[in-house]
């Protein structure tokens, strides 16, 4: 890496946690601070668009927590990453053995220090695809723990409508966003259909498509369209694609 300016982001959904972290990087003239987010999906908008060298990466976010937002930019370039966490003693273990540094709150000035040092060595030492390489590594051998959600909060108009996700009919993708179709009524959800499908209970929810989920529930029929395609028919009479690579797993499981 040349002498120029360490493009920087903070990603921690606490303000007061993205305050410290700034205040801390200010004096620092090697640090050019491109960005903060508050989410996770905020996160992989932003480090898409924004490129940074170096991220500073909360990993307990409600949500999409920091492994997630990494998933999600995989493969790609990623950037150099200082994880931040209040707790998670694997993670922890799990950095070390990867070589990559961790800040555990609460931390003081110098340990902060010392992890910017180190990624700053990490920068100039290191070619950026190499540390992608090691990140890569990292999430081949994280689980995600299995959270199911039972309720989603979705922001509309100023307001925040609380939806059972049992009433969900069927799930729509729509770029970094999903449509959650409720009977004659449609929701913008912020949130990615594969973070999303992470938090849903399997036994309930069918993937027939990249761009489609389905609750078990609402399938009325299954309906084969000439020889090849396949067409899911839920309650509603809404007709939805299969997927050739779903088709022979939604026939056995159904």
């Amino acid at each position: 890496m040349t002498d120029k300016a360490i493009r920087t982001i903070i990603v921690d959904d606490e303000p007061l946690a993205r305050e410290g972290i700034r205040l801390l990087l200010s004096a620092d003239r090697e640090i050019d601070l491109v960005g903060e987010c508050g989410s996770g999906p905020d996160a992989v908008d932003s480090i898409r668009r924004l490129k940074p060298d170096l991220a500073f990466l909360d990993i307990q976010m409600p949500g999409m927590n920091g492994f997630d937002v990494l998933t999600e930019l995989a493969p790609g370039k990623l950037p150099a990453v200082v994880f931040v966490t209040a707790y998670d003693q694997y993670a922890l273990r799990a950095f070390e053995v990867h070589a990559l540094d961790y800040l555990l709150k609460p931390y003081d000035d110098d340990r902060f220090f010392e992890a910017l040092k180190k990624a700053k060595q990490q920068l100039r030492m290191a070619e950026v695809s190499a540390l992608s390489e090691r990140l890569l590594d990292l999430l081949d051998n994280y689980e995600p723990p299995k959270k199911r959600v039972s309720r989603l909060a979705i922001k509309s108009s100023g307001r925040v409508v609380f939806l059972n996700v049992d009433d969900i009919d069927w799930i729509e993708a729509a770029d970094y966003y999903v449509q959650l179709h409720v009977g004659d009524k449609t929701y913008l959800h912020r949130q990615s259909m594969t973070s999303l499908e992470k938090q849903l209970d399997p036994e309930a929810f069918l993937r027939i498509h990249r761009s489609a989920i389905v609750h078990r529930d609402r399938i009325r029929e299954l309906r084969h369209q000439g020889r090849r395609e396949l067409v899911v028919v839920l309650d509603s009479g809404v007709e939805l694609k299969v997927a050739r690579s779903q088709r022979d797993k939604i026939q056995g499981l159904l």
